[in-house]
């Protein structure tokens, strides 16, 4: 497996990444087998979250029955903890579910704001915490995710993160022209999240080697099954050029769902409805990588309820900066949810 230095980590990862959310859906068996397949095609770069469910724990399982040194891996979770107390509890309980000692790279989760920024970084915030827990070995390095452009340029430039993680695909690809040349300069790791578009893009060919265009960019996919990071590992290892028929079926799969793909910039909120927006837009994405309880109860139950609130006043639309037909997207995506938890309660 070929490597990539990840910015100013310093540290030498596989050139593609594991996404830990997408085992939260299999049984306990199946999720440690696909992380343990992994390891085994020479994937070093593990990334999860404090908020995906089961996902950590399966992780520090397989890792315990894996005879690879826990040196050669780097195991990257989240927390979505604002505060320093709640970044507290996140960090401890990221460590035995891991069955680690030390946490390679934690990053500050989905920070798209400004209010959350600041949060995040001002006093009694969850970067005391980071500092603290770098200094006294618990964690490595810094990072922080975002969906949000202006937010993660800010953050690159801060000086405090040493990786950013944000979605970089064919489609979403507004990255590629100010962020990871930022992230260049500052020598800030660049970890690209949703390389499928999370579950749009199918094409697993076209996806992984157009990143793989970028030297410094650390493609993350999301992982399932076996078959799927056997099939990636055979692109990483292949030609990475893009052919010039591939380069025209990106230029047609761009024309086809550009123009109705939420990036979740967040400049649609907030509604004056407290409709969730972005998370709606998103459902049938979820639907592929989510465990279906999550449909029933909890945050994902929650936002499709709040689609309800909407009075198609249009404002969201406004905002928007790609000129998305938000209303009507909203009303897609709440039939599809309806249609689904109805299925699971039949």
């Amino acid at each position: 497996m070929k490597s990539i230095r990840l910015g100013q980590t310093g540290l030498e990862v596989s050139r593609i990444g594991f996404g830990g959310i997408p085992i939260q859906r299999l049984s306990e068996a199946q999720a440690i087998r696909v992380v343990q397949r992994c390891l085994d095609l020479g994937v070093t770069f593990l990334d999860t979250a404090n908020s995906y469910t089961t996902s950590e724990e399966r992780i520090g399982k397989a890792l315990a029955a894996s005879t690879i040194r826990r040196g050669d891996l780097i195991i990257a979770t989240k927390t979505a903890a604002r505060d320093g107390t709640t970044a507290q509890e996140h960090l401890e309980l990221s460590l035995r579910r891991l069955g680690t000692e030390v946490i390679d790279i934690w990053q500050f989760h989905h920070v798209s704001d400004v209010e959350t920024y600041e949060q995040v970084v001002g006093p009694g915030g969850a970067l005391e915490i980071a500092l603290d827990a770098r200094q006294s070995g618990k964690i490595k390095h810094i990072g922080i995710t975002s969906h949000s452009l202006d937010m993660a340029l800010k953050a690159v430039a801060s000086g405090l993160f040493e990786t950013i993680q944000f979605p970089f695909n064919y489609v979403t690809c507004e990255a590629a022209d100010e962020l990871l040349p930022l992230a260049q300069q500052h020598d800030v790791g660049f970890i690209a999240m949703k390389p499928f578009g999370g579950g749009l893009l199918h094409d697993a060919r076209l996806s992984i080697k157009y990143l793989l265009q970028f030297a410094t960019v650390l493609p993350d996919p999301g992982i399932e099954t076996c078959e799927e990071i056997e099939e990636i590992v055979a692109i990483v290892d292949g030609p990475w050029e893009l052919t010039a028929e591939e380069q025209l079926a990106i230029e047609r799969l761009r024309i086809e769902v550009g123009s109705r793909f939420c990036r979740r910039c967040q400049y649609c909120l907030p509604c004056p409805e407290g409709v969730s927006i972005p998370l709606i837009l998103h459902l049938q994405g979820y639907w592929r990588r989510f465990p279906r309880q999550t449909f029933l109860e909890g945050w994902i139950a929650h936002a499709a309820e709040s689609g309800a609130n909407c009075v198609q006043c249009g404002e969201c639309e406004e905002k928007c900066p790609y000129q998305l037909p938000i209303r009507e997207m909203l009303e897609e995506n709440l039939e599809f949810y309806d249609h689904m938890v109805a299925d699971m309660e039949a």
